[in-house]
C-alpha cells in the first residue's frame, strides 16, 4: 500500500475531528475553494479510507467508545427515572446525591434562588425556587432509532405505486413519441 503524503495524512487526522470532507481537508492545508472535490477524491482513495479506518478503530479501542457505549449510554439516559431526583417529601435531593445519569448529561442546567420576606431588619430567607433543566429525551429514541435503523425515524417517506406509475407515464411518453414520427 502506498504511503501517505504528509498532508494527506493530516487530513486523514482532521478528518476524524467531525467527519467533513471539505472541512478536512481545509484544516489539512488544502484550497477552501477546491476543498469538497479534494475531500471527494481524497476519500476515494483506498490508502486514505484505510487510514481513515484504522484511526478509527484506534480511536474506539484508546477511548473505549463504540457503538456498543453510546447505544448503551442512550439507553440509560432514555430510560433514567425522575423519580430518583426526589427525595421522600417530594423536594429535589441535593445534586451530589442524584444518580450518576443524570448529573452527566440528563440535567442542563439548575437554578436555585432564594425566597425573601419583609424588608431591613425584618427581612428573612423563607425558601428557595429550584428550577432545573432536562435534555430532551426524546433525542435520544430518535438516535437509537437511526443508529438500528427503526422505519419509525425515517424523514423521507417511500410511496408504494411510484414505480408503475412512472412506467406507465414513461409508455405514454414513447407512444406519444412514436405517433409523432
Amino acid at each position: 500500500m502506498t504511503e501517505l503524503t504528509a498532508r494527506q495524512q493530516r487530513f486523514v487526522e482532521e478528518y476524524l475531528v467531525d467527519a467533513v470532507g471539505a472541512h478536512a481537508a481545509i484544516r489539512a492545508g488544502y484550497s477552501p475553494r477546491g476543498a469538497k472535490k479534494r475531500a471527494w477524491l481524497l476519500l476515494k482513495k483506498p490508502e486514505i479510507a484505510a487510514a481513515i479506518e484504522t484511526a478509527t478503530a484506534e480511536r474506539s479501542e484508546r477511548t473505549k467508545i463504540d457503538a456498543d457505549w453510546l447505544l448503551t449510554r442512550l439507553a440509560a439516559e432514555a430510560e433514567a427515572d425522575l423519580g430518583d431526583l426526589y427525595d421522600e417529601n417530594g423536594d429535589f435531593k441535593p445534586i451530589r446525591e442524584w444518580p450518576a445519569i443524570w448529573r452527566q448529561g440528563l440535567v442542563t442546567d439548575v437554578e436555585i434562588s432564594a425566597l425573601y420576606e419583609g424588608t431591613g431588619k425584618e427581612r428573612r430567607q423563607v425558601g428557595h425556587v429550584k428550577k432545573v433543566k432536562f435534555a430532551e429525551r426524546l433525542r435520544r429514541l430518535e438516535l437509537i432509532g437511526k443508529h438500528i435503523r427503526i422505519n419509525a425515524f425515517k424523514e423521507i417517506v417511500e410511496h408504494k405505486g411510484l414505480t408503475a406509475l412512472a412506467e406507465r407515464l414513461e409508455r405514454a411518453q414513447k407512444r406519444n413519441d412514436g405517433g409523432a414520427e
